[in-house]
């Protein structure tokens, strides 16, 4: 984020770049930095006859080349996009000679998403030098609270970090998705209010009781009961919780707590940088290990792998889900 807020501060600044090359695994902020290109380089009565949206699948890179040469008309510059460019992958070398000398009066902005250039390749080097490359990487799960925490305050709203992980837990690192449920949500705060898990289930269907993040907390309590309820209302709700995903979180957390169990320094911030989550949560891997010791952590783990396989169809006899969920506790708890 700190990068994106750099670029379009330079831009801002009147330090414009020839060729904006945005690629990497994460969207979010190849399609921001894009938008804020399209809506702010030109002034609105210039972008009729200076600003120009490309399709990766519809052209070719000599068709790209062709438009980034032509001179803007009754304006400073003009504006070319290229969106869906890793469709342009396979003769990307090509762009080498135009970013060698690119026109000085064209902004040329390649959206190449999921992919990232080889920056060995000389093309990549000369990119680097004549314009810029931005890398958008792909968040891991325990950076995502942080993300979500500074988009909010953004919008003068805060969360707490229960809400935060049921974000994670539904969405995973989907940032565009996330993104678009917390827009939703400050339509209809006002500043300075605080996300709940109960604000989540009322405004977005997300429930606060019975989520994976709930079903986590209560296996590392022992809470058999609780386990068994929300084990029972995934099975009913199969759509809204997959058996593939539910089963993947839980060996999540036991791979998780098995490492911790192998931790030296037992600290709150080493935990929370070793197991990459928030620090808030680390005591629920603290009271986890005092109820599951390491053998049997050891033990889960190679369960959840049969388990996980027969939730695939492999060997599980026509096994419904809730049999399988049902499997998976017992598991655990026996």
């Amino acid at each position: 984020m700190d990068e994106v807020l750099r670029i379009i501060k330079d831009i801002q600044a009147g330090n414009i770049k020839p060729i904006y090359f945005l690629m990497g695994e994460e969207p979010y902020y190849i399609d921001k930095l894009s938008e804020y290109i399209e809506d702010n380089i030109l002034q609105e009565h210039e972008r009729d006859f200076n600003q120009t949206v490309l399709y990766g699948r519809d052209v070719s890179i000599e068709d790209v080349i062709g438009n980034a040469k032509r001179y803007p008309m009754m304006a400073d510059r003009q504006v070319v996009i290229v969106k869906e460019a890793q469709e342009l992958s396979r003769n990307i070398e090509k762009l080498e000679f135009y970013a060698e000398n690119p026109q000085p009066t064209t902004v040329l902005v390649f959206c190449y998403k999921y992919k990232t250039l080889d920056k060995r390749k000389k093309v990549t080097k000369v990119l680097e030098k004549n314009g810029l490359v931005f890398e958008s990487k792909k968040m891991y799960e325990n950076q995502v609270g942080t993300w979500l925490t500074r988009v909010l305050q953004g919008k003068k709203l805060s969360i707490e970090p229960k809400a935060a992980a049921m974000f994670v837990d539904f969405l995973g690192t989907d940032l565009s998705r996330i993104a678009n449920e917390v827009d939703k949500l400050a339509i209809i705060l006002k500043p300075g209010d605080t996300i709940t898990p109960a604000i989540i289930e009322e405004n977005i269907g997300f429930s606060k009781d019975f989520n994976p993040f709930e079903l986590r907390k209560a296996i590392g309590e022992k809470n058999q009961l609780k386990a068994y309820q929300i084990a029972d209302h995934f099975a009913k709700n199969p759509k809204d919780n997959p058996i593939v995903v539910t089963i993947g979180l839980v060996f999540s957390f036991f791979s998780q707590l098995l490492q911790y169990h192998g931790l030296k320094d037992k600290s709150q911030s080493n935990v929370a940088k070793q197991l990459k989550v928030n620090p808030f949560f680390v005591k629920d891997y603290e009271l986890a290990a005092r109820n599951f010791p390491m053998k049997k952590v050891s033990g889960i783990v190679g369960s959840l792998r049969t388990i996980d396989v027969k939730s695939k169809g492999v060997g599980a006899n026509n096994l419904d889900e809730s049999d399988l969920l049902k499997e998976m506790l017992v598991k655990i708890f026996n």
